[in-house]
C-alpha cells in the first residue's frame, strides 16, 4: 500500500461532508507537499471528526498545532473549491 493510499485510509471519516474535503484536499495538494506538510496533514486527520470539521469551516482555530496552520489553511481553500 503506497503512503497516498494510507492516507486516503486515513481520511474516511464518519462525516460524509469531512470525506468529502479530505479526498479532494489529497487529490489536490498532497503530492506538492513536502515531508513537513505531510506530517502536518496526518496531525490534523488524528483530530476528532467534530473538530476537524470545525477546523475546517472556519468554526474553530488551532490553539495548538502551529505546524498545522498552513495545512489546514490549504484544507480551507478546499472546501470552497467547486463542487466536482
Amino acid at each position: 500500500m503506497s503512503e497516498r493510499d494510507r492516507i486516503l485510509w486515513h481520511c474516511r471519516r464518519g462525516l460524509l461532508e469531512l470525506d468529502l474535503v479530505l479526498v479532494r484536499f489529497v487529490d489536490e495538494y498532497l503530492e506538492n507537499l513536502d515531508p513537513a506538510g505531510i506530517a502536518a496533514f496526518r496531525k490534523l486527520l488524528d483530530y476528532p471528526d467534530n473538530d476537524l470539521l470545525d477546523l475546517v469551516m472556519g468554526r474553530a482555530e488551532l490553539v495548538e498545532d502551529g505546524e498545522c496552520v498552513p495545512v489546514l489553511a490549504l484544507l480551507r481553500q478546499t472546501k470552497a473549491l467547486p463542487a466536482l
